[in-house]
C-alpha cells in the first residue's frame, strides 16, 4: 500500500500516534474508490439498536441480513464499515480484510428516558475481529455526558495503545438544550470541537443548521462577522473548529431524503472542505441497486466529478 501525498499530510497531524494507529487510519483512507484522495465514504449500521430492527430494515428486508451491509459496502467501493459487535462477529469470517471496519463500543436503543449509551463492546473485541478502529458516541449537553466522556477517555487511550484509531460520534441533545439546538452551527462546531479535545482521529457530526443555540454564542458570531449564511460556509466552520482542519470530519446522511436532495448536500458538504460522508438510513433502506447508485454519486462528488 503505498500512501498518496495526501494521505500523508493527514496522517503527519496525528502527531503523538504510534505507528500502528496510523496504518490503520491509512487502511481506511486508502481503501475503495476515495483511496489516496484523503476523502472518505463510511456505511454506519447501528440503527436496530438505535431504532429497532423494523423500523431500521423493514424498509429493504435483504438488510435483516449482516452479511448484506458488509457486501454493499464492499461492492460500493466504500471507505469502511462501521457496525455494534454482533453484526461485525456474524460476519467476521466470510469479510475478512475486505474492508476496514469500526466497532461502534456503545450503543442506545428507543426504549430508554434517558440520553445515555451502554457500552457494548470492547477494544479486545475490536482486535479479536480485525477492525481498523473503534467507535463510541458522546451526547454533549445530556445529564450523562461526563460518564461518556470519561468512559471514551479510558476506552481511547487503550485503543491508541494498541494501535486502532478512534472515531467519536458527537451528537448534542439533552439538558437544557432545544431541539433546534441539536443541529445549531453553534452547537455542532462545539460538539466537534468536543470530540477533537478527547482525542478523535475521525469526528462524526449532524450537518449544521443556520440556527444558533446559545446567546453569548450568537454575540460573537455576529461580532466577528463568522459566516453561516449557506451549508457549505457552516460546514468549513466546523472544520475550522476541528483543530483548523488538523482532524478528519465526517458528516451523518440523517434522515431519509430523496437523492437529489441527499446530493446537493453532499456537493455542499464536500465544497465546505468535509473529510466525508457517513451514509446509513439513506443507503441500506433503499434497493442494493438503487444503494450503489447513490454511494457512486455521493463519491463521484468527493472526486469532483459531479
Amino acid at each position: 500500500m503505498k500512501l498518496t501525498r495526501t494521505v500523508q499530510r493527514i496522517l503527519a497531524n496525528y502527531e503523538s500516534d504510534n505507528p500502528g494507529t496510523k496504518a490503520n487510519l491509512a487502511r481506511i483512507l486508502m481503501t475503495g474508490k476515495l483511496a489516496g484522495t484523503g476523502k472518505m465514504v463510511i456505511l454506519p449500521v447501528d440503527q436496530g439498536f438505535e431504532h429497532g430492527p423494523a423500523r431500521s430494515f423493514g424498509p429493504n428486508p435483504p438488510a435483516y441480513d449482516p452479511h448484506y451491509h458488509f457486501q454493499l459496502a464492499i461492492d460500493a467501493g466504500l471507505n469502511a464499515y462501521a457496525a455494534p459487535l454482533g453484526p461485525l462477529e456474524a460476519g467476521a469470517a466470510t469479510f475478512a480484510g475486505a474492508i476496514p471496519t469500526i466497532l461502534k463500543l456503545n450503543s442506545s436503543n428507543s426504549l430508554a428516558t434517558s440520553k445515555d449509551q451502554a457500552i457494548t463492546g470492547s477494544v479486545g473485541d475490536a482486535l479479536r475481529l480485525g477492525c481498523s478502529a473503534v467507535g463510541f458516541t458522546i451526547y454533549p449537553g445530556s445529564d450523562e455526558q461526563f460518564d461518556m466522556m470519561e468512559e471514551i477517555r479510558e476506552l481511547a487511550e487503550e485503543a491508541k495503545s494498541v494501535g486502532l484509531a478512534v472515531v467519536i460520534w458527537s451528537y448534542p441533545r439533552g439538558g437544557t438544550l432545544s431541539k433546534e439546538g441539536e443541529t445549531a452551527i453553534d452547537i455542532t462546531a462545539y460538539a466537534a470541537h468536543m470530540a477533537a479535545l478527547l482525542g478523535a482521529h475521525i469526528i462524526k457530526v449532524k450537518p449544521p443548521s443556520a440556527f444558533i443555540e446559545q446567546p453569548e454564542a450568537k454575540k460573537v458570531y455576529e461580532s466577528q462577522k463568522i459566516d453561516v449564511s449557506s451549508l457549505t460556509a457552516r460546514i468549513a466552520h466546523v472544520m475550522q473548529s476541528s483543530f483548523n482542519g488538523r482532524r478528519l470530519v465526517v458528516f451523518s446522511g440523517g434522515a431519509a431524503k430523496g437523492t437529489d436532495d441527499i446530493l446537493k448536500e453532499v456537493r455542499e458538504l464536500r465544497d465546505g472542505g468535509a473529510s466525508g460522508s457517513i451514509m446509513g438510513r439513506n443507503a441500506f433502506q433503499r434497493p442494493r441497486e438503487e444503494a450503489l447508485r447513490l454511494l457512486e454519486g455521493i463519491i463521484d462528488i468527493y472526486k469532483g466529478r459531479a
